[in-house]
């Protein structure tokens, strides 16, 4: 495996993913991770991801220097070069002249990264700083124009570094780059298959539960459907899942996932309905982080009295993914900012007493679909477009009420009937409606209307780290809007969002 520490990144996904492409397992640990922790890990090589800091800034993100006397191969990419050279004695010092974007690379030894790579390629820059005086022992093995060490290499020590950034796609030979470091270098194996991660997880899962019980919030949708599949594989009946009705699910949903869930999953589960209690709590609520503190706390309050009923229980499981846990907090507990809370991440009380088991934490969906197939699970589920833990909640803008789930519902169901109907369902990453906290004048049978507005988004992603705003025909859409209208009271206007993620997010709120 390869242990990334991260620095802050924004790139810092794509490394786990140009890393998995490779079929090599890689986790990643914020630079706090203990050396006693690296050495129970016991990588095969480490790698440094790029920051936001400056190594010459007070507080700038570090790691244990000693992690340079294990012996391991380590890779240092933009900051994490710079963290290195000022580790071993070098000197970083601020760029005359700042590097962004695409650069010519002038390669000047092909050896151990470079092996069987074009001598000048194109690389992806985003630097301000640049390497002083090299420590000893390293050389330069790459320039730019404006980068005299674009590339070094202490090649008996297997340390190796570059400014530029070959995990992304503007650095077209990258992922050959690093697949030179992940083979060549540490001598990794293409062993990551999701049927190695399903006998690996289901081993940490019966380490970490031990004969104690462990109870997982159902929602149908693929995350903790995978989930529950993978836990029920290491402990069986042990396992309790609980699918919690909060009110604020699609039309008909709660009693379409009980049926399929019964018929797919021969797991033990139970249904509880709990629409008032969060309905209640929601009442006149409008911030969007509020929304998501609250059916945390109202989903805890209920799971937990559901435990309260199992003897033993003592671990929440949640389909919580890598994405999910970017947005909701920095990754190396810096300043990096937290762009909307998780219901399964930090929309959960700080005090709990249930402990949390969260096999899939560093998977993306694309990983966890694959995951399900490998385990058995229906088409019909594995490929369930991402619901959102806080539902509807989160599409209604402003404050939620019977009237408006009602609305909402309706829109959303007719959406997705023509969404599917014209084939478009597995080809998007999510589609939906979104109701706006403000009202339009329109005109029907010749009379004034003064009603409702809907926002429809559909997004294609990967990942959903980043999105871009479906070019769905004029057509379809046109369609989509009549429909909309005519069958649903209280609409008369409907827009549709073309916001690429980012800036945007693919949810409103």
């Amino acid at each position: 495996m390869i242990l990334i520490i991260d620095f802050g990144s924004q790139y810092n996904q794509l490394i786990a993913r140009r890393v998995r492409e490779h079929r090599v397992f890689c986790q990643v640990e914020p630079p706090t991770i203990k050396l006693a922790a690296i050495e129970k890990l016991n990588p095969d090589g480490i790698i440094l991801s790029g920051g936001p800091s400056s190594i010459y800034e007070k507080n700038s993100p570090r790691i244990d220097k000693a992690i340079f006397g294990l012996g391991i191969p380590i890779l240092g990419i933009c900051y994490g070069l710079h963290y290195m050279v000022d580790a071993l004695g070098g000197t970083v010092k601020s760029s005359k002249k700042r590097e962004y974007g695409f650069a010519e690379l002038i390669i000047k030894s092909k050896n151990h990264l470079f092996r069987d790579i074009d001598k000048r390629t194109t690389c992806w820059m985003s630097h301000g700083d640049s390497i002083g005086k090299l420590p000893r022992g390293f050389k330069i093995t790459a320039s730019t124009s404006s980068t005299r060490a674009a590339a070094v290499a202490h090649a008996r020590k297997k340390r190796f570094g570059v400014q530029f950034h070959p995990e992304v796609a503007h650095t077209p030979q990258g992922k050959k780059m690093l697949g030179r470091f992940l083979f060549d270098i540490c001598g990794c194996k293409r062993l990551w298959t999701m049927k190695n991660f399903a006998i690996q997880a289901v081993n940490r899962i019966r380490e970490t539960v031990g004969d104690q019980r462990v109870i997982l919030g159902l929602s149908g949708g693929v995350d903790s459907s995978v989930t529950a599949l993978l836990i029920h594989r290491a402990i069986g009946k042990k396992l309790t899942c609980i699918f919690v009705d909060n009110g604020l699910l699609r039309l008909k949903e709660g009693e379409k996932l009980k049926k399929t869930l019964k018929q797919h999953l021969n797991i033990n589960i139970r249904f509880v309905s709990a629409k008032r209690q969060f309905l209640t709590a929601l009442a006149g609520v409008t911030d969007p982080e509020k929304k998501r503190k609250i059916i945390g706390r109202v989903f805890m309050t209920v799971f937990e009295v559901e435990a309260g009923k199992i003897r033993n229980a003592a671990f929440l499981a949640q389909g919580t993914l890598y994405p999910d846990i970017i947005e909701s907090r920095s990754a190396f507990g810096g300043p990096t900012s937290v762009i909307k809370s998780h219901h399964n991440v930090g929309g959960l009380p700080k005090k709990m007493k249930l402990k949390l088991v969260e096999p899939l934490q560093y998977l993306f969906k694309d990983e966890v679909r694959k995951l399900g197939k490998t385990l058995g699970l229906s088409d019909e589920l594995v490929w369930r477009q991402p619901f959102p833990g806080p539902g509807l909640a989160i599409r209604i803008i402003g404050e939620i009420t019977a009237r408006r789930l009602t609305i909402l519902r309706q829109v959303d169901d007719l959406l997705l009937q023509e969404i599917k109907s014209a084939g478009y369902y597995k080809k998007l990453w999510q589609s939906f409606a979104v109701l706006l906290p403000i009202k339009s004048v329109g005109v029907m049978g010749d009379k004034r209307t003064y009603e409702n507005i809907i926002a429809i988004r559909a997004v294609t992603s990967k990942d959903a780290m980043t999105a871009d705003w479906a070019k769905l025909p004029h057509k379809f859409l046109a369609k989509v809007s009549n429909r909309i209208i005519n069958e649903t009271n209280g609409v008369n206007r409907v827009v549709y969002d073309i916001s690429s993620k980012p800036p945007s997010t693919i949810e409103w709120e």
